[in-house]
């Protein structure tokens, strides 16, 4: 891992992003300091060039792999075992997602500044999500660690040319597919008699509405046009395709929730599936 620049000022917003992001260990992934003040202009850096970290740092208690574990099949969630893969998997994508939050405002420093300050806001959101999924997971008698994980976001994440690209890729496709992914396993985790895990599942897509719409605001904000399925399929990074981000069934009511029309929705559940293959597929 090396990284692309020098690091940012010390107190900085872009300070906390980078020592998130490089961070190797598990406190410092996960208990970051508090952010600074995001209305203090002294907290951000004067014309910061643009940093694109390629890779993320990596406690040595995560075990990461190249592809995923398979999604345990619903009738085996009745079992602790597989409940707490599930549990192992979903506070990674947790972390994933508040990394790249930060990468993000690393990435685009001429964004607008109320941009970025949001995407540090959803981080901490994200991290709390983790924090979640970690007390349930050692509640079924397991740690970080027991499972291994693979960095799927991150391994898209080359392909964001800029703040639009982002947020369609993020925000718009892989928290999207969060709101199908996670209110069906709420339902399936409630189905297996784990209620607690239920219910963190269900805040969680609670939560993803807000950070979704947000995503679909600044979709238009960025390109100056409503977001339609054919301008956010445009947007999109190369070789992404809108199936990838559908998960079945689609969770209508949360993705209205989130701003997206039932046109777009009509059309995310026609489009085909994704093209890419099968090893690479987004799996929840």
């Amino acid at each position: 891992m090396s990284p692309p620049q020098p690091s940012p000022p010390p107190g900085t917003a872009e300070a906390w992003c980078w020592n998130l992001i490089l961070g190797d260990s598990w406190e410092a992934k996960t208990r970051p300091p508090r952010l600074p003040d995001l209305a203090n202009d002294a907290c951000w850096e004067s014309d910061a060039a643009p940093r694109r970290i390629e890779t993320p740092g990596r406690p040595a208690c995560l075990r990461i792999e190249a592809r995923s574990m398979k999604t345990p099949p619903m009738g085996a969630l009745v079992q602790p075992k597989p409940r707490a893969q599930l549990m192992h998997t979903f506070l990674h994508h947790e972390l994933q997602a508040a990394e790249l939050f930060a990468w993000a405002v690393l990435a685009f420093p001429d964004s607008p500044r109320e941009f970025r300050s949001g995407l540090l806001r959803l981080a901490m959101e994200e991290l709390m999500h983790l924090g979640l999924y970690e007390g349930h997971l050692i509640s079924l008698g397991h740690k970080v660690g027991d499972f291994p994980v693979r960095d799927w976001f991150w391994q898209r994440l080359m392909n964001c040319p800029s703040p639009l690209a982002f947020v369609s890729l993020q925000g718009l496709g892989l928290e999207g597919a969060n709101l199908d992914h996670s209110a069906r396993f709420a339902k399936a985790f409630r189905d297996a008699g784990d209620e607690k895990g239920a219910a963190i599942l269900a805040r969680v897509c609670k939560d993803e509405e807000s950070h979704v719409d947000f995503s679909r605001r600044w979709f238009e904000t960025l390109s100056g046009a409503p977001m339609t399925f054919e301008a956010w399929e445009k947007a999109l990074p190369d070789l992404i395709t809108p199936g990838l981000f559908r998960g079945r069934p689609i969770n209508r009511a949360g993705r209205l929730g989130a701003g997206f029309d039932p046109e777009f929705i009509d059309a995310l559940e026609r489009a085909p599936s994704a093209t890419l293959p099968r090893k690479e597929r987004l799996r929840p």
